[in-house]
């Protein structure tokens, strides 16, 4: 398929209707690799009419040799016995046999119009190419059209004749394609239109080059792969094989200096600069610019002046595969010392080693190390691993110095691969000498979130601790160390119903409130708390205080809080006192680069207010950044926000991804079993709803974990058994989870407790949902106190109250973003949803104006000068004018709103 190739095309007819008219006409058509001459060629003269003939000849560069075979493609028979035979080296190109084969020509066109095609002009033999330039200057009064193709930066485009040539001609040079011609390619290729970021990924990587993007698309097609923008980024890394055949076909006919080049620029990658390139290539100023130029001309480069780089991938791939594996080794190993020695920086050197197996400079341990450092203050952990892995590899010092680097490889990898991290750490703890130095290394393995530690990392933990002796002179406190070590294990014991008891029990063995002056007494506190709140055996009001007292002294940046912050955010939001959250970020926001736990408390508290929009956007933004301390509490309040909407596709969603989001632990095989079956009783498998969800209920009640508000089974299950008909099981449960309430005496779990017994015959009726109401209206959690209104509304049926009871739920539903339960509730007020003509005031348009730029509360706060409480009030009246659940609907009425 030719594309934008109209104007060319029109040229050429041009030229054949001059030959049927009697007058000559040369054209050459130039251009890169890929361009598509040649298809050029094969649409001007396919098919051709009746009165033209087309003689056409392709040269090729293993023909280059074979004497006149070019003209004998052209002519063939049409030659009389007497001019040269192909390959005949023995007749020169004399005047006279280029004018005898002029005169055969001259006659063939004399009866009817020749379309000449020559492919491929740079490699024409030279007898052939003598007698194509001699008949450019002797075409008058001939009814002929010439038509070559020559690819720039070849050698052979210089020689004189061709010169010559292209001097007699009108040179046509096709443009590359557009990006409607990329899209246009691409729904030819792959049989349907390409989404926007597929067909600029292919438009941007191919650069408009047809032969690129025909070989990229081609691969893509084999694969079965659609042009959708999941594809984009598999297309921009996409490098066919049959092309970097072609390119190092290419290449092997480029003279020496434009093959060195070359492979100096594929040795430095990103990291090139001309002057050392030019080094690397060991050409001079001169040679370098003219061996830049042939590979411009060939279009292998990217259009820029200030470092060269290939068009493509598969360019610097074509150049590799010409090289053998010790000349690329060489190559790359002579770049990154020229990159050393030129004090360029130590990522960029780092890179380089990266791509030799084996080298011995002196430096380069250092220079992979500062490589490292200088990939996590930008918060590139994962190419900090690299080097440091790479690092280790080349190490040949004693075990103090080896043990150091697998500490500082355990700290990078600590939070993408916490298996790693744990396995390098206990191969450094075995090289330390201090017993101090090994208990500080054990500290970096980041530990479970719920108890979920790995049995090696266990036995690590008490070895160290058996060993360690806190009176051992050291830099750090021996005794925070050690308060530190006793939190681990603690920690690690919480699936343990014994250990779970003993941590309560040591909790109240120590002072009240605890000491909480150093890291360790924080850490092992909120470890303790985090005890007490999995058990249930402190209540709410105890446990909150004691998170409080926590996180008022942990400083914002400091290394235990990567440990306690989490235990504590998830305290208070069991608790029902995220207050204390709520002041924490307002330090946390103001920090240079807020990190996964910003957002992961923000959503808590969200998800704590019964915010479920702005709970849910929160914990996806905490979930987008690798954070090994916040990855699992993140992924509990997504899961959260999931059911508590009943999000069939978030679920689905989260439960597609066993890996990274689901550990074996008990806390996450109990919060995947509850979205299994919230999943499952919303596609109306009640049953079998039920039946996960007990199930579940016994595993945590066999570790000891009876906390209702974490694990919410029992709730659930309530609710279940009512739909199922089976009164008297929900009763028990009911029952059950109103005495586990009133003990841990949090506001919204002893509310929704007495709404579910309220549900039930027998459970209280009206009196017990007004309680509900009256407790929840002490709570921050105005989701649970609309549950109840709306169902209170409906107890009262008619009347005054009930109406103002189901208006006030409508107005709280509609503020949290749960539009199933506003339908409900203007359902059993009688009333319709509210047209969206609803007038809005100058700064509720505002305020939906500034929402449309996806700023969040605080930022929309932050540019109208007002708090965020009232940045939440104007949003909810434009949620209930406009008659939208949350910000997703709001954003999607955009276009209908901006046309009133």
């Amino acid at each position: 398929m030719l594309l934008e190739r109209e104007s060319e095309l029109a040229r050429i007819g041009t030229a054949v209707r001059q030959a049927q008219a009697g007058r000559s006409s040369v054209l050459l058509v130039t251009g890169p690799l890929g361009i598509g001459r040649s298809s050029l060629l094969d649409e001007a003269g396919s098919p051709p009419p009746d009165n033209l003939r087309v003689l056409r000849a392709n040269a090729a560069p293993t023909e280059q040799d074979f004497a006149f075979g070019i003209v004998h493609q052209i002519l063939g028979p049409l030659l009389p016995d007497d001019l040269p035979t192909p390959g005949d080296h023995d007749v020169p190109a004399s005047e006279a046999v280029l004018h005898g084969l002029r005169s055969v020509l001259a006659e063939a066109c004399a009866t009817t119009p020749i379309l000449l095609l020559v492919d491929d002009l740079q490699w024409v033999d030279l007898p052939s190419l003598r007698w194509l330039a001699y008949l450019t200057r002797r075409t008058a009064g001939m009814r002929v059209a010439l038509v070559c193709t020559l690819r720039d930066g070849e050698a052979r485009a210089q020689h004189p004749l061709v010169g010559d040539l292209a001097d007699a001609a009108d040179i046509l040079r096709p443009a590359p394609l557009s990006l409607d011609g990329t899209r246009a390619l691409i729904r030819h290729q792959l049989g349907e239109p390409a989404e926007d970021s597929y067909a600029l990924a292919c438009h941007e990587t191919c650069a408009g080059n047809p032969l690129f993007l025909q070989s990229v698309l081609r691969d893509q097609a084999l694969n079965g792969h659609r042009p959708t923008a999941e594809q984009a980024e598999q297309a921009r890394a996409l490098c066919p094989t049959q092309l970097r055949d072609r390119l190092t076909s290419c290449l092997h006919t480029q003279p020496a200096p434009v093959r060195d080049l070359a492979a100096a620029i594929a040795a430095f990658g990103d990291h090139g600069e001309p002057e050392l390139v030019r080094r690397h290539a060991r050409l001079d100023t001169i040679g370098y610019q003219r061996a830049l130029r042939t590979l411009n001309r060939l279009g292998l480069l990217a259009p820029r002046d200030d470092t060269p780089r290939f068009v493509h991938d598969v360019v610097c791939h074509a150049v590799d595969s010409a090289l053998t594996i010790a000349e690329r080794e060489r190559s790359r190993d002579a770049a990154a010392e020229i990159l050393h020695q030129a004090g360029r920086p130590a990522e960029h050197v780092a890179d380089l080693l990266m791509g030799v197996i084996d080298t011995r400079r002196p430096w380069a341990m250092g220079v992979l190390r500062t490589a490292a450092d200088a990939a996590l203050c930008r918060s590139a952990p994962d190419a900090a691993v690299r080097y440091l892995r790479r690092a280790l590899l080349e190490s040949t010092a004693g075990d103090g110095e080896r043990a150091r680097l697998l500490i500082d490889l355990a700290k990078a990898e600590r939070g993408i691969d916490p298996a790693a991290c744990e396995r390098h750490i206990s191969q450094a703890v075995r090289l330390l000498s201090s017993a101090t130095e090994r208990a500080a290394a054990t500290l970096l393995i980041p530990p479970g979130f719920l108890g979920d530690a790995t049995s090696s990392a266990v036995d690590l933990l008490r070895n160290v601790s058996e060993d360690f002796e806190p009176t051992e002179p050291s830099q750090r406190c021996p005794s925070d160390i050690a308060l530190r070590l006793e939190a681990r294990l603690w920690q690690a014991g919480h699936e343990n119903p014994a250990e779970l008891t003993g941590a309560v029990e040591r909790l109240r063995s120590l002072a009240t409130p605890p000491p909480l002056d150093t890291g360790g007494a924080r850490e092992l506190a909120a470890v303790l708390n985090n005890a007490g709140v999995l058990s249930s055996a402190l209540p709410a009001p105890e446990v909150a205080a004691l998170a409080g007292q926590i996180l008022e002294r942990e400083p914002v940046t400091s290394e235990p809080a990567r440990i306690a912050l989490p235990l504590v955010a998830v305290a208070l939001y069991a608790a029902d006192a995220v207050e204390g959250i709520n002041t924490r970020l307002s330090c946390e926001q103001r920090t240079e680069r807020p990190h996964a736990g910003v957002h992961a408390e923000n959503a808590l508290i969200q998800l704590a207010c019964g915010r479920l929009t702005q709970a849910r956007e929160q914990a996806d933004r905490a979930a987008g950044l690798s954070d090994a301390d916040w990855r699992v509490p993140t992924t509990v309040v997504r899961a959260a926000v999931a059911m508590e909407s009943g999000n069939i596709q978030l679920i689905e969603r989260l439960l597609e991804d066993p890996g990274r989001c689901w550990p074996a632990s008990l806390a996450m095989t109990a919060v995947r079993q509850l979205l299994r079956a919230s999943l499952i009783a919303r596609r109306g498998r009640s049953a079998a709803a039920l039946k996960a969800l007990l199930a579940c209920g016994r595993q945590l009640d066999s570790a000891g974990w009876r906390n209702s508000v974490l694990f919410p089974w029992r709730p659930r299950a309530i609710v279940l058994h009512h739909r199922l008909g089976e009164t008297l099981p929900a009763l028990a449960l009911a029952k059950e989870e109103l005495v586990w309430a009133r003990q841990w005496a949090a506001p919204a779990a002893l509310g929704r407790a007495l709404r579910l017994n309220a549900l039930l015959p027998g459970g209280g009726g009206e009196s017990a949902l007004r309680e509900s109401a009256e407790i929840l209206r002490t709570s921050a959690n105005t989701l649970e106190l609309a549950r109840t209104l709306l169902q209170l509304g409906r107890t009262l049926e008619n009347g005054k109250e009930a109406r103002a009871v189901l208006r006030e739920a409508v107005d709280l539903t509609t503020a949290c973003g749960a539009p199933w339960l506003t339908e409900r509730a203007r359902a059993a007020l009688g009333t319709a949803a509210p047209s969206q003509e609803a007038p809005l005031t100058q700064g509720e348009r505002k305020v939906v104006s500034l929402v449309s730029r996806r700023l969040t509360n605080q930022e929309i706060a932050d540019e109208l000068g007002v708090s965020t409480r009232a940045v939440e009030k104007h949003l909810t009246s434009c949620y209930r004018k406009l008659g939208v659940s949350g910000r997703r609907e709001l954003l999607a009425g955009q276009s209908a709103l901006g046309s009133r």
